[in-house]
């Protein structure tokens, strides 16, 4: 009999938990949702798996459907395992108007994947997103906290082959 893993912060995480909840009344702690989902994502492997956002709901004692209906809104939160490199592709109305479908459609080429997915190698996830709030940048995607504005097909090619790079680089160490 396979035992299941309980599903719990680790201790630094706990103590931020406790320090997002301590600045909200006992019955307003719901308030803290989407940082302590943003722990949980970090904490358990970059994804919010349903398992994660019962605990989550447990935690602020609130039904876990307002914890899925919240996650399932935002963007930022991802609702399966991604690539250890996730490119959140914006896809709003400048963006396409300057070239995001045609960058979309080189970058799901090059990692001979389409959107949603995940290369093989389970190192890069392509995602289209809303509005990132660069529409003077446009096109563009963000890797991380990293925006990458005015994308050519050439620029995607250098900034793939740098995350690459960095990523053997970091391995071999």
């Amino acid at each position: 009999m396979n035992e299941v893993q309980q599903i719990q912060f680790s201790t630094e995480a706990m103590i931020e938990v406790s320090r997002l909840l301590s600045h909200y009344p006992a019955d307003k702690q719901k308030s803290a949702l989407l940082p302590i989902l943003h722990i949980a994502q970090k904490e358990f492997g970059g994804w919010l798996s349903s398992d994660t956002m019962d605990y989550v709901a447990r935690l602020l004692h609130i039904h876990p459907i307002e914890v899925y209906e919240v996650a399932t809104f935002y963007s930022m939160y991802n609702m399966k395992p991604v690539g250890k490199i996730l490119i959140e592709v914006c896809q709003t109305g400048p963006c396409c108007l300057n070239g995001a479908e045609k960058m979309i459609s080189y970058l799901e080429n090059k990692l001979k994947i389409k959107v949603g997915e995940t290369t093989s190698d389970k190192m890069f996830t392509i995602k289209t997103v809303e509005c990132l709030g660069a529409c003077g940048y446009a096109p563009m995607f963000q890797i991380g906290e990293t925006f990458h504005e005015h994308l050519t097909e050439e620029k995607i090619d250098g900034i793939i082959d740098q995350l690459v790079k960095e990523t053997q680089t970091s391995s071999q160490n």
